[in-house]
Formats: C-alpha cells, sequence, structure tokens
C-alpha cells in the first residue's frame, strides 16, 4: 500500500505493460530526446565561457560613460517635458515638485583610437577603451531592483525561472568535470554598504534540473558549504559513503524514473570532487607578486570585487562554462558625488586587469566579459541639487553595458541617446537583445535553447530578442 501511494505518473507509465503506457511513455522520452536535441552549440563558437561582470544597484551612466556636454549650461533648469513623455517614475520622486537638471560634475575624454569618451573616475578602464565595446542604448522594462535585477538575470522580472548560467550550464556543460559549469561570487563595494539585497535564487535553475543553478563561493568560513567532511570521517570513508548512498539512489532511480534522483547522484559526486578541486582553485599562494599588483591591494582581501576577478581568472582557466560577479552598492540616491568614486575604484583597476590577464594568457579570445548592471540613472536630481552634491533615481529607459573578448568588436559605441540622457534616438537593445548577443558568441541559437516545462517549451530570451549583429566579430 506504501508504494502504491507513492506511485508517480512516470513510474506508473514505465510499468504499465499495455493500454496507454507504451504510447504514453514513448511520448515522454520523445519529449527527453527533443530537451536533448536543443542543446550544444548550433554554429561555431567565437566563446567558450562568459564572465558577467554584474553592477548591482544601477550604476549612473550620466557619470561615467554617456557624456552630455550641454547639460552643464542647463543646470538646475527643469527638465522638460517633451524629454519625460510623462514617463513611469519611482514612488522616491514621483511627487517632487521639482525635477531639476544635474549635469555631471566629472570631466570626460576620449581615449584611444576609437575615441571613447569615459569619465576620470575611471582611469586604468579608459587605459584599455579600444578593447571595450560600448552599448549605450540598453533600456530595460523594470524600474525597481528586485524585478530589475531578476529580469537581467532570467529573462523575466518575475522570480522563478531558471537564471543565464543556468542555461548555459544546460546547454553547454563544463569543460571540467571537477568543477560546476556555474559559478557566483558576491562582493560589497564602497558606494553603498546597505545596498539592496541580493538573493540565491538570482543564479537558481528554475525549472530546470537543480544540478545547473550556481555554486556560490562564499568569503567567509568554507567557500563552498556542505562540502567538507564532517569530523571524523577521512577521505577514503566518505568514498565509501557516497559509493553505498549512489547505489541506494540508483536503484530508486531505476524504479521511479525521477530526474531529481539523477541530480542528487551527480551532485553527490560533483561534491565529492570539490572537496579537492575548490582548495585548489582558492590557493592564491601561488600567484606572481605582479599579479596582485595588477589587480589591485584589494586583490589579498577576500571577497573583494579585486579578489574575486583574481578567482574569476582561475575559474576560467579551469574551463568554468559561466561565471558571475556581483558587485553592490551603485544604488547612490543621494549625496553621489561622496558614494560613486570609492565605487568606480573598486571595480576600476580590478575589471581592467581581468582583461589584460585574460589577453595575456590567451584566454580572452575564447571568453566574454560583460559588465553593466539593472538600469541607469536619471538626469535630474532626486532630493536638492546644490553645487557640490546631487543624487539620480532609477532610470530604465537609457543606460551604458560593455562587453570585451570573444565574438565582440573591440572599440565600438553602439546606440546613441538624447542630449540627457534620457531617451534612446538611435539602436535600442533590450534584455532580451543583450541575452541572445551573448549566446551567439557561444554558438547558440537563442530561439533553438529549450527546455519543456508544463506543456511549452521555455527559453530564456521567451519569445523575444534578436543578437545584435553589428556587435559581433
Amino acid at each position: 500500500m506504501e508504494s502504491a501511494l507513492q506511485m508517480t505518473r512516470r513510474y506508473f507509465f514505465s510499468r504499465a505493460s499495455a493500454g496507454l503506457g507504451v504510447p504514453a511513455l514513448a511520448g515522454l522520452l520523445q519529449s527527453d530526446l527533443r530537451a536533448a536535441e536543443t542543446t550544444g552549440t548550433h554554429f561555431a563558437p567565437k566563446a567558450k565561457r562568459v564572465i558577467y561582470l554584474f553592477q548591482s544597484g544601477g550604476p549612473s551612466q550620466l557619470d561615467l560613460y554617456d557624456w552630455k556636454p550641454k547639460l552643464a549650461e542647463l543646470r538646475k533648469s527643469e527638465l522638460p517635458e517633451s524629454i519625460r513623455r510623462g514617463q513611469r517614475l519611482t514612488g522616491m520622486t514621483a511627487t517632487q515638485a521639482s525635477f531639476p537638471i544635474a549635469p555631471s560634475i566629472y570631466k570626460f575624454q576620449q581615449h584611444g583610437q576609437s575615441g571613447a569618451w569615459m569619465s576620470e573616475l575611471l582611469p586604468k578602464l579608459s587605459g584599455i577603451a579600444d578593447k571595450l565595446t560600448f552599448i549605450k542604448s540598453m533600456h530595460t522594462n523594470a524600474i525597481n531592483h528586485d524585478p530589475a535585477v531578476t529580469f537581467f538575470q532570467t529573462g523575466f522580472q518575475l522570480a522563478g525561472r531558471p537564471s543565464i548560467g543556468s542555461w548555459l550550464a544546460y546547454g553547454l556543460g563544463s569543460e571540467n568535470k571537477d568543477l560546476p559549469a556555474f559559478v557566483v561570487m558576491v562582493s560589497q563595494g564602497t558606494g553603498s554598504p546597505a545596498d539592496q539585497p541580493l538573493y540565491d535564487r538570482l543564479w537558481g535553475s528554475g525549472f530546470l534540473p537543480t544540478k545547473y543553478q550556481g555554486v556560490k563561493l562564499r568569503s567567509i568560513g568554507d567557500p563552498v558549504l556542505h562540502i567538507a567532511n564532517p569530523d571524523g570521517i577521512d577521505s577514503k570513508a566518505r568514498r565509501g559513503f557516497i559509493d553505498d548512498l549512489n547505489t541506494l539512489n540508483q536503484m530508486k532511480l531505476d524504479e521511479f524514473g525521477d530526474p531529481e534522483i539523477a541530480t542528487r547522484v551527480a551532485q553527490y559526486e560533483m561534491a565529492f570532487k570539490m572537496q579537492t578541486s575548490v582548495p585548489d582553485l582558492t590557493d592564491l599562494s601561488k600567484e606572481p607578486e605582479r599579479i596582485f599588483e595588477m589587480y589591485g591591494p584589494e586583490s589579498r582581501k577576500t571577497g573583494t570585487f579585486a579578489a574575486n576577478c583574481l578567482l574569476a581568472r582561475r575559474l576560467a582557466e579551469r574551463g568554468v562554462r559561466f561565471i558571475q560577479l556581483f558587485h553592490r552598492g551603485w544604488d547612490q540616491h543621494n549625496k553621489l558625488p561622496t558614494a560613486i568614486p570609492g565605487q568606480a575604484k573598486d571595480i576600476d583597476q580590478p575589471a581592467t586587469a581581468l582583461i589584460n590577464d585574460l589577453e595575456e594568457r590567451g584566454l580572452l579570445k575564447d571568453t566574454l566579459v560583460v559588465w553593466g548592471g539593472e538600469f541607469g540613472r536619471t538626469v535630474y536630481c532626486q532630493g536638492k541639487l546644490t553645487e557640490t552634491d546631487y543624487g539620480r533615481d532609477h532610470h530604465p529607459r537609457c543606460f551604458t553595458v560593455w562587453l570585451a573578448g570573444a565574438g565582440i568588436k573591440p572599440g565600438v559605441s553602439y546606440g546613441e541617446t538624447d542630449d540627457f540622457s534620457y531617451n534612446i534616438v538611435n539602436d535600442p537593445v533590450d534584455v532580451h537583445d543583450l541575452h541572445a548577443t551573448i549566446l551567439h558568441t557561444l554558438g547558440v541559437d537563442h530561439t533553438k535553447l529549450t527546455f519543456k516545462y508544463q506543456g511549452r517549451h521555455f527559453r530564456l530570451t521567451d519569445i523575444h530578442g534578436n543578437a545584435v549583429k553589428p556587435l559581433l566579430g
């Protein structure tokens, strides 16, 4: 009776010898086959892996990349209604009686042969401007942090769908059998110490099998939870325990056919392998002094953006498919001039070093690096505008991200915003387009990387998105 109560639909069909059992089982197998056919590359890839430097909080494009010289003469004047167009505002500024224009107080210069305009806040990154490709016409549908960050990770504003790293782990797997295909690290910036929280579901696998979820490397305690042996258990005993447990799980897998049992077996094996591979990964003692000098003094401090960039390079060397660094601190609604310099310094030298380091090792040619946040900031001031102080609210209508490395034309600035960096005037790029472009560099047609769930074939880009062909090398 207990066995009958636990009977699953898959179990029933797999055990049925007549009637609906055989055609239903065939349908299930065909479904699995169709899912398998969507994996792998669809054409020759330029990139083998991605390092995504996600800047949580919304970096101000106006103070970093999108120079608007005409704003200086419009300082303190009202943002014209013809520019604002009655667009949605957050609850933080919707009740403001005035929307005074706040030009950036930072100097901009052109850099490299490409002539890219960049702020004085990013002196190191400016030095490699010709290696970067700027998308200045990014836009998103979300105006608040959580749905906006979720949208960039999963292609959907509501939680529950697989993250981009999980899609790539599912579609392409890992080149290293001893490390996960998808690894995540989180750092806290100096710009806003109490910035918006980030949730583990942002690197979750959603409705994909859980073996494709991101594995978070922690900066305190064990780098990865639950892989260390309990006290009194050595490696040999652990191996024997896992072998016996896998045998029992395999018996249940043969009986019920539940894919989550297969995931459990695979994850126990991965955890055992990571007992050796993770300590080797995180041991920086063999890195030469010049590498720490390249990434900056913060690279010696576990959990900083600089240290995580160095670990990202080490993960790339080891064939990890998708490496995502979340860096918090960009949510500067007020006192931006006192907050953004430190935040920019957090990322300037390490991000530059990462690109140069990858290039020196011959890895940049098959590694795509992506930098950007969930939205931009407003040209008008949130709160009181003074001679030395201003703040900026969330702005989803236009902002800047940049890419570098495999599959992307270097030294390009794509898209254009109006004189207020408020609306896009040329070549808009939405979140689905960016996802499609990233997948394209990896040899994946975004319309073909699908997974059947609840009767529908889902994909990262849903029913949208086009690879931005002018950016592709």
